[in-house]
């Protein structure tokens, strides 16, 4: 037997990972406090429409110190009002796309689209469905590779949800899909207490690209390393794309970028 197809699927994050992975976002909005200076001089972009999706059984109000950093970075930024993300409900789902067209047209043009957690997993579904409306997806620890429910914690929330979703997210999720058409951002981490970080990787491409930062799944929206990452690709010209390359000052908050494991 193929030895490869003989080691067992990475599942969830540990149990130490996990509980301690809101206190660990703790200490991470502490980071921010302190690097705040340095985070308010990161790359400027061109004033490009952001839209923010939520986690799953989150809304807007975790997304707002992401979306003030962007806001004060001069990009107009949209929550996606819609409530708390229980998942693919019709209401969502319709809600999401509703939101992007309303977005591109107001602005005349593409959106970037933030997607956290299982947010990300949306904001690629519609990308793939709405191509000219998006300008290019970042992702924050979303597991839009997921396998198994099984590699996430988050599992059993999920679940409870359930009877409310319209659809099911077949798995493999993306299963013979291709790269997104668009470029695509995935932030993740391996001390994510929450999902797979395995789930999270991309297929690395001219226009792809994953980045590893240190920090716990609950503090995507206000870790430093996160927050100039997200900077740092808005601020990429339309229809442009180079290689992240993490500050020199914060080079300690970023993983090896060993992406493929």
């Amino acid at each position: 037997m193929n030895a490869v197809r003989m080691l067992p699927r990475p599942g969830a994050p540990g149990l130490p990972l996990m509980v301690t992975d809101y206190a660990r976002s703790v200490a991470e909005f502490g980071a921010l406090c302190w690097t705040w200076p340095a985070l308010a001089r990161a790359p400027l972009g061109d004033g490009q429409p952001v839209l923010v999706l939520p986690g799953l059984g989150t809304g807007d109000m975790t997304t707002v110190l992401l979306r003030r950093f962007l806001t004060h970075l001069g990009y107009p930024v949209y929550g996606w009002s819609l409530g708390v993300n229980i998942g693919p409900t019709e209401r969502i789902s319709a809600g999401m796309r509703a939101r992007l067209s309303g977005i591109a047209e107001r602005h005349g043009e593409p959106v970037s689209v933030i997607g956290w957690s299982l947010g990300g997993i949306f904001a690629r579904q519609i990308t793939r469905e709405r191509p000219d409306e998006v300008r290019q997806v970042i992702t924050l620890g979303s597991p839009f590779k997921l396998s198994d429910h099984d590699q996430s914690n988050a599992r059993h929330l999920y679940e409870a949800f359930r009877r409310f979703h319209a659809g099911e997210l077949e798995l493999p999720l993306e299963r013979g899909q291709g790269p997104l058409p668009v470029p695509a951002t995935s932030i993740y981490s391996r001390l994510d207490g929450i999902v797979s970080w395995r789930a999270c990787l991309d297929e690395p491409s001219e226009r792809a690209e994953n980045v590893e930062i240190l920090g716990s799944h609950l503090g995507y929206g206000h870790h430093p390393a996160a927050l100039w990452t997200v900077a740092d690709r808005l601020a990429l010209p339309a229809g442009r794309w180079r290689s992240f390359v993490p500050p020199w000052w914060l080079r300690a908050a970023f993983g090896a970028q060993r992406p493929d494991g």
